[in-house]
Order: structure tokens, then sequence, then C-alpha cells
């Protein structure tokens, strides 16, 4: 089919979540509410701690999985399954929150860049009250490709070159890798047609569109998709994941099919049963 163009450019927006932190919010905002299965991606990047020193306290979640990948700085979680640890830079945590959890993530620092991101994925229908379950991984366990000009890949998930990412087993079969280009680099990634796709820009500048940092592309049908960097070169995340083409009912941290589960999981949450 060929390549995949732009067919919308998204600026991330300045929010506030949890106990005021300060994020950009780049997926679930008044520009780009969803991008099936895509429900949500934050940034979260500040070197003053008054931006992220409250964390997020204790909260649920239902429907979905969350995926948090660290760049700088730390992050210590804790939840209702005894799940804990500390994300550090260049770790990733992949939760399945399924039929419920409640999890706490709080900054294992109170001063320096705290750098990271967290995307949110869709769970079919079928999924959605499945057990949780948590992956982490250390900078170590996320594979890397070193291309000949130069380019930097790391693997989430997905496939580059033969290498397979670290995560694997999904329903949704995502590509998630984080591109680092030198100057006037060209990076190009075949992805499954009728997945969607979109690429956020963390560092330096795209050509042809002329993204900048805090910047997303959604791209349109294709089977490959080509990324070239500006003079000062680019890092990039590059996202793809199979649609589910299901309803979607959303409240805060639940995410199901219909109001009617929605409902559900707010009296579950409400009276202790959330987490089964």
């Amino acid at each position: 089919m060929g390549k995949r163009e732009v067919i919308k450019v998204v600026k991330g927006q300045a929010v506030s979540d949890g106990d005021g932190v300060q994020l950009t919010r780049v997926i679930g905002n008044g520009e780009l509410k969803e991008h099936d299965p895509f429900l949500l991606l934050d940034e979260m990047r500040s070197d003053n701690p008054g931006d992220y020193i409250g964390g997020f306290p204790d909260h649920p979640h239902r429907g979905f999985e969350t995926v948090s990948y660290m760049l700088a700085g730390s992050m210590e979680h804790h939840d209702s399954t005894g799940e804990s640890g500390i994300i550090g830079a260049g770790g990733v945590q992949w939760m399945t929150a399924g039929r419920g959890v409640i999890h706490s993530e709080l900054p294992k620092q109170d001063k320096g860049l705290l750098w990271g991101f967290q995307l949110w994925l869709n769970l079919p229908a079928d999924e959605k009250m499945s057990p949780a379950r948590y992956r982490n991984f250390a900078p170590e366990d996320i594979p890397q490709v070193l291309r000949d000009d130069g380019a930097i890949i790391k693997i989430i998930a997905g496939e580059v070159d033969g290498v397979k990412g670290a995560v694997s087993g999904i329903s949704t079969d995502p590509l998630y890798i984080d591109i680092a280009l030198p100057p006037h680099g060209l990076f190009t990634q075949s992805v499954n047609i009728g997945h969607s796709s979109f690429a956020y820009v963390i560092e330096g500048t795209l050509e042809g569109e002329n993204l900048q940092k805090g910047s997303a592309a959604v791209f349109g049908e294709g089977d490959f998709i080509e990324i070239g960097a500006g003079a000062s070169g680019a890092r990039v995340l590059v996202f793809a994941a199979r649609p589910l083409n299901e309803p979607i009912a959303r409240y805060g941290p639940f995410v199901m099919n219909t109001k009617e589960e929605i409902q559900q999981a707010i009296k579950d949450y409400n009276n202790g049963t959330l987490t089964g």
C-alpha cells in the first residue's frame, strides 16, 4: 500500500493530574480524544519538584493497560495485588489492570529531572475482566538496534530489523519503539495494514511536517512509516496497534464498553470489590 502519510498533527496540552502533577497530554485531550486502541499518552518532564512531588496517590483502574516508561528519575509503585517496585531511568512497567487494581505511583526523589511517559492501551471486551498482571523491565531488558547511520532504536513492543521487543502476547499486537535519529537521519519501519499508528516527538524536529518537540503525527493507511530528522537530529516515540472497533465508555480511571459496565465499576470500587 505504500508509505503512511501524516493525516493529523496534534500538539500536546498542559494538564494537571494526580496530586498536582504537571503533564503534557498528547492523547486524551481536546484535539485527539483517542486513537483506537490508544486511549491516553502523557509526558511528565520537569526538574522542578513542585511539578511532580505529589505523584499519583492511590487510585483505581479497570478495563485497559497502562505502560510506564521512564527516561530520567524514578517512580515507586505499590498496589492492591501486593506488587511494588521502582521504575528507574530506562525502565518499563506494563500493567494490565483487567478487572481492577488500586495503586499508587510516587516519585522516588525530591529534586532533579523526572521524565517519563504513560500510555493507556485499551483491552478488548473479552479481556476487560481478566486478572490484573504486571511485567517489569529494567533498562538492560529492553532490546536495542543500532543502525548503520547511527540511529538507535529501543524496542519496548513489536519488532524492528528482526529484533523482537521486551513485551509480547498482547492481543492488540502493539508496536512501541523509542528512536534516536542523527541529524537528517531517516527511519523506515513496516506497520501492519489496518493498524492505528502515530509518532510523538520528544527531542529535536522532524522534517516534512516540521514537527517540533511536544507534537504528535497521526498516520493514515499504508504498510510503512518514514520519519526524517531535522538538522539537529530527533528523538521520537512511535506507536502502532490493532484497533478494537468496539464501543468505548469512559469515566476517569475506568474504560469499559457500556455505561452500565462503568456504573458497575464505580459500584465495585465504592463497595471494595473492584479488584475481585
